[in-house]
Protein backbone atom coordinates (compact mmCIF):
# COMPACT_ATOMS: atom_id res chain seq x y z
CA UNK A 1 0.00 0.00 0.00
CA UNK A 2 0.98 3.54 -1.16
CA UNK A 3 2.07 4.91 2.46
CA UNK A 4 1.30 8.60 0.92
CA UNK A 5 -2.34 7.38 1.14
CA UNK A 6 -2.34 5.92 4.11
CA UNK A 7 -2.12 7.60 7.25
CA UNK A 8 -1.38 5.15 9.93
CA UNK A 9 1.52 4.11 7.55
CA UNK A 10 2.84 7.56 7.56
CA UNK A 11 3.02 7.22 10.97
CA UNK A 12 4.82 4.65 10.87
CA UNK A 13 7.81 5.79 8.70
CA UNK A 14 8.12 8.60 10.71
CA UNK A 15 8.07 6.59 13.81
CA UNK A 16 11.56 6.25 15.72
CA UNK A 17 10.31 4.85 19.52
CA UNK A 18 8.38 1.95 20.02
CA UNK A 19 7.20 1.42 23.73
CA UNK A 20 5.94 -2.03 25.10
CA UNK A 21 4.18 -1.71 28.42
CA UNK A 22 2.64 -3.77 31.21
CA UNK A 23 -0.82 -2.42 32.91
CA UNK A 24 0.90 -1.04 35.55
CA UNK A 25 -1.58 -2.52 37.68
CA UNK A 26 0.98 -2.32 40.78
CA UNK A 27 0.87 1.94 40.39
CA UNK A 28 -2.05 2.24 39.60
CA UNK A 29 -0.93 5.24 37.05
CA UNK A 30 -1.44 3.74 33.24
CA UNK A 31 -3.27 7.01 32.29
CA UNK A 32 -0.08 9.46 33.67
CA UNK A 33 1.77 7.26 32.10
CA UNK A 34 0.60 7.18 28.81
CA UNK A 35 0.34 10.47 28.81
CA UNK A 36 3.73 11.37 30.01
CA UNK A 37 5.67 8.67 27.28
CA UNK A 38 3.37 10.27 24.14
CA UNK A 39 3.89 13.44 25.02
CA UNK A 40 7.96 12.53 25.96
CA UNK A 41 8.48 11.18 22.16
CA UNK A 42 6.90 7.76 22.27
CA UNK A 43 5.17 7.00 18.33
CA UNK A 44 4.21 3.36 18.67
CA UNK A 45 2.61 1.87 22.15
CA UNK A 46 1.73 -1.72 22.75
CA UNK A 47 0.04 -2.88 25.67
CA UNK A 48 1.64 -6.66 26.97
CA UNK A 49 0.62 -7.90 30.00
CA UNK A 50 0.48 -11.53 30.52
CA UNK A 51 -0.96 -10.81 33.81
CA UNK A 52 -3.84 -9.53 32.16
CA UNK A 53 -6.81 -11.80 31.05
CA UNK A 54 -8.47 -11.43 27.52
CA UNK A 55 -11.63 -9.66 29.05
CA UNK A 56 -9.33 -7.38 30.84
CA UNK A 57 -7.08 -6.13 28.17
CA UNK A 58 -10.58 -5.62 26.32
CA UNK A 59 -11.58 -2.90 28.30
CA UNK A 60 -8.34 -1.26 29.06
CA UNK A 61 -7.60 -0.97 24.92
CA UNK A 62 -10.26 1.66 24.45
CA UNK A 63 -8.36 4.18 26.90
CA UNK A 64 -4.59 3.25 25.61
CA UNK A 65 -6.67 3.79 22.19
CA UNK A 66 -8.53 7.14 23.33
CA UNK A 67 -5.28 8.14 24.39
CA UNK A 68 -2.67 7.99 21.61
CA UNK A 69 -5.19 9.29 19.14
CA UNK A 70 -4.18 12.47 21.54
CA UNK A 71 -0.73 12.46 20.58
CA UNK A 72 -1.11 11.28 17.11
CA UNK A 73 0.62 7.84 17.90
CA UNK A 74 -0.47 4.33 17.03
CA UNK A 75 -1.65 1.31 19.47
CA UNK A 76 -0.20 -2.22 18.33
CA UNK A 77 -1.73 -5.71 20.23
CA UNK A 78 1.24 -8.44 20.18
CA UNK A 79 -0.40 -11.97 19.24
CA UNK A 80 -3.99 -11.97 19.46
CA UNK A 81 -5.57 -11.13 16.10
CA UNK A 82 -8.88 -11.50 18.09
CA UNK A 83 -7.78 -8.65 20.13
CA UNK A 84 -6.50 -6.45 18.03
CA UNK A 85 -9.96 -7.25 15.28
CA UNK A 86 -11.88 -6.32 18.43
CA UNK A 87 -10.50 -2.95 19.40
CA UNK A 88 -9.74 -2.16 16.33
CA UNK A 89 -6.12 -1.56 16.79
CA UNK A 90 -4.01 0.09 13.84
CA UNK A 91 -1.01 -2.51 14.42
CA UNK A 92 -0.92 -6.11 15.07
CA UNK A 93 2.87 -7.79 15.82
CA UNK A 94 3.34 -11.66 15.73
CA UNK A 95 6.66 -13.40 16.18
CA UNK A 96 8.47 -16.30 14.58
CA UNK A 97 6.37 -19.16 15.92
CA UNK A 98 2.67 -17.12 15.79
CA UNK A 99 0.15 -16.60 13.75
CA UNK A 100 1.73 -16.25 9.64
CA UNK A 101 2.08 -13.00 8.42
CA UNK A 102 -0.33 -13.52 5.29
CA UNK A 103 -2.89 -15.05 7.54
CA UNK A 104 -2.97 -12.01 9.57
CA UNK A 105 -3.70 -10.15 7.06
CA UNK A 106 -6.48 -12.18 5.79
CA UNK A 107 -8.14 -11.88 9.40
CA UNK A 108 -7.46 -7.93 10.02
CA UNK A 109 -7.48 -6.99 6.20
CA UNK A 110 -5.38 -4.15 4.48
CA UNK A 111 -5.50 -1.36 6.77
CA UNK A 112 -3.80 -2.80 9.78
CA UNK A 113 -0.38 -2.49 9.93
CA UNK A 114 1.11 -5.61 10.65
CA UNK A 115 4.76 -6.19 12.25
CA UNK A 116 7.20 -9.42 12.45
CA UNK A 117 9.69 -10.21 15.17
CA UNK A 118 12.88 -11.78 13.48
CA UNK A 119 16.85 -12.41 14.80
CA UNK A 120 18.67 -12.55 11.87
CA UNK A 121 20.20 -11.14 8.49
CA UNK A 122 17.82 -14.04 6.62
CA UNK A 123 14.49 -13.33 8.32
CA UNK A 124 14.93 -9.44 8.08
CA UNK A 125 15.47 -10.11 4.32
CA UNK A 126 12.51 -12.29 3.75
CA UNK A 127 10.39 -9.80 6.25
CA UNK A 128 11.44 -7.22 4.10
CA UNK A 129 10.69 -8.68 1.02
CA UNK A 130 7.26 -9.98 2.24
CA UNK A 131 4.45 -7.66 0.59
CA UNK A 132 2.51 -8.32 3.89
CA UNK A 133 5.13 -7.11 6.06
CA UNK A 134 4.76 -3.46 7.04
CA UNK A 135 7.81 -3.32 9.88
CA UNK A 136 9.78 -5.70 11.24
CA UNK A 137 12.10 -5.67 14.40
CA UNK A 138 15.65 -6.92 14.58
CA UNK A 139 16.97 -8.76 17.72
CA UNK A 140 17.04 -9.08 20.70
CA UNK A 141 19.96 -6.97 21.13
CA UNK A 142 21.45 -7.78 24.37
CA UNK A 143 20.29 -10.30 26.49
CA UNK A 144 16.57 -9.06 28.66
CA UNK A 145 14.34 -10.19 31.15
CA UNK A 146 11.50 -9.72 28.37
CA UNK A 147 13.24 -12.20 26.01
CA UNK A 148 14.31 -14.77 28.38
CA UNK A 149 15.71 -17.70 26.80
CA UNK A 150 16.73 -16.35 23.45
CA UNK A 151 20.28 -15.84 23.01
CA UNK A 152 21.04 -11.85 21.62
CA UNK A 153 22.01 -11.28 18.20
CA UNK A 154 24.41 -8.51 19.10
CA UNK A 155 25.08 -5.16 17.13
CA UNK A 156 26.51 -7.04 14.45
CA UNK A 157 23.25 -8.21 13.46
CA UNK A 158 22.03 -4.50 13.89
CA UNK A 159 24.92 -3.58 11.56
CA UNK A 160 24.43 -6.50 8.80
CA UNK A 161 20.75 -5.69 8.31
CA UNK A 162 20.91 -1.81 8.04
CA UNK A 163 23.74 -3.12 5.36
CA UNK A 164 21.11 -4.44 3.24
CA UNK A 165 19.41 -1.25 3.52
CA UNK A 166 15.81 -2.43 4.23
CA UNK A 167 12.83 -0.20 2.09
CA UNK A 168 11.07 -1.61 5.24
CA UNK A 169 10.90 0.18 8.41
CA UNK A 170 12.33 -1.42 11.17
CA UNK A 171 13.51 -1.57 14.61
CA UNK A 172 16.37 -2.89 16.76
CA UNK A 173 15.08 -4.35 20.24
CA UNK A 174 15.96 -6.10 23.10
CA UNK A 175 18.21 -4.50 26.16
CA UNK A 176 18.48 -0.73 24.72
CA UNK A 177 18.49 1.89 26.94
CA UNK A 178 20.16 5.23 27.68
CA UNK A 179 23.57 3.68 28.13
CA UNK A 180 23.46 2.19 24.97
CA UNK A 181 21.13 3.35 22.57
CA UNK A 182 23.94 5.44 21.02
CA UNK A 183 25.45 2.42 20.11
CA UNK A 184 22.99 1.10 18.20
CA UNK A 185 22.67 4.36 16.40
CA UNK A 186 26.20 3.67 15.45
CA UNK A 187 24.99 0.69 13.67
CA UNK A 188 22.56 1.98 12.01
CA UNK A 189 19.28 1.51 13.46
CA UNK A 190 16.77 4.42 13.17
CA UNK A 191 13.93 2.72 15.92
CA UNK A 192 13.55 1.17 18.71
CA UNK A 193 11.71 -0.97 20.66
CA UNK A 194 11.80 -0.25 24.29
CA UNK A 195 10.08 -1.37 27.70
CA UNK A 196 12.15 -0.96 31.32
CA UNK A 197 14.66 1.89 29.82
CA UNK A 198 11.07 4.07 29.83
CA UNK A 199 8.33 1.60 32.03
CA UNK A 200 11.13 1.76 35.26
CA UNK A 201 12.00 5.53 34.53
CA UNK A 202 11.25 7.70 37.77
CA UNK A 203 10.31 10.24 35.05
CA UNK A 204 8.95 8.22 32.01
CA UNK A 205 8.44 11.87 29.87
CA UNK A 206 12.30 12.55 30.27
CA UNK A 207 13.62 8.99 30.23
CA UNK A 208 11.15 8.82 26.40
CA UNK A 209 12.72 12.31 25.64
CA UNK A 210 16.09 11.65 26.21
CA UNK A 211 15.39 8.21 23.70
CA UNK A 212 13.68 10.52 21.01
CA UNK A 213 16.72 12.83 21.29
CA UNK A 214 19.40 10.05 20.49
CA UNK A 215 17.50 8.86 17.17
CA UNK A 216 17.15 12.20 15.65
Amino acid sequence: MNVSTDPNRERLAGARIYLCTDARRDRGDLEDFLHAVLSGGVDIVQLRDKTLEVKDELELQPLVARIADQYGALVAVNDRADVARLTGARVFHTGQGDLPVGASRQLLGPEVILGRSTNSVELATEADSDPHVDYFCVGPVWPTPTKQGRPAVGLDTVRAVADTEPVTPWFAIGGIDHDNVEQVVGAGARRIVVVRAITDADDPHSAAARLRAALA
